[in-house]
C-alpha cells in the first residue's frame, strides 16, 4: 500500500507564501515521476508542476511559472511545492502524485485558500 500524505496547506492572504510537502517511500521516490496537481471547485484537476526522477528537471504549468517551485529532498524522500506570490485563483485542493508507466498514486489532498 502506497501512502502519499500532503501537508502544508492553509489560509493565506494574496501575495503570501506556503510550502507543501509530500513524503514518499524510497522506492516510489527513486522510480516514480513526482508531481503536484490541483483542483479548484467546479474545475478539472490540473497539473501544477512535475520533477524528473533522473535529473531533477522541472516542468511547471504556465499559470505558476516564476511563482511556484517543485523540488526534491533525496535524503528525506520528500517532494515539495514552494508557492510564492499566491493569488486567489490559486485556491484549490493540492494533490501529490506519483507515476511510473501505468502505475500511479494520489495523496488525499491539502486545501490551499488564498483570500483576504
Amino acid at each position: 500500500q502506497v501512502h502519499l500524505v500532503e501537508s502544508g496547506g492553509g489560509l493565506v492572504q494574496p501575495g503570501g507564501s506556503l510550502r507543501l510537502s509530500c513524503p514518499a517511500s524510497e522506492f516510489i521516490f527513486d522510480h516514480y515521476t513526482l508531481a503536484w496537481f490541483r483542483q479548484a471547485p467546479g474545475k478539472e484537476r490540473e497539473r501544477v508542476s512535475c520533477i524528473s526522477t533522473s535529473d531533477g528537471t522541472t516542468y511547471p504549468a504556465d499559470s505558476v511559472k516564476g511563482r511556484f517551485t517543485i523540488s526534491r529532498d533525496n535524503a528525506k524522500n520528500t517532494v515539495f511545492l514552494q508557492m510564492n506570490d499566491l493569488k486567489p485563483e490559486d485556491t484549490a485542493v493540492y494533490y501529490c502524485h506519483a507515476e511510473f508507466l501505468k502505475d500511479e498514486y494520489w495523496g488525499q489532498g491539502t486545501q490551499v485558500t488564498v483570500s483576504g
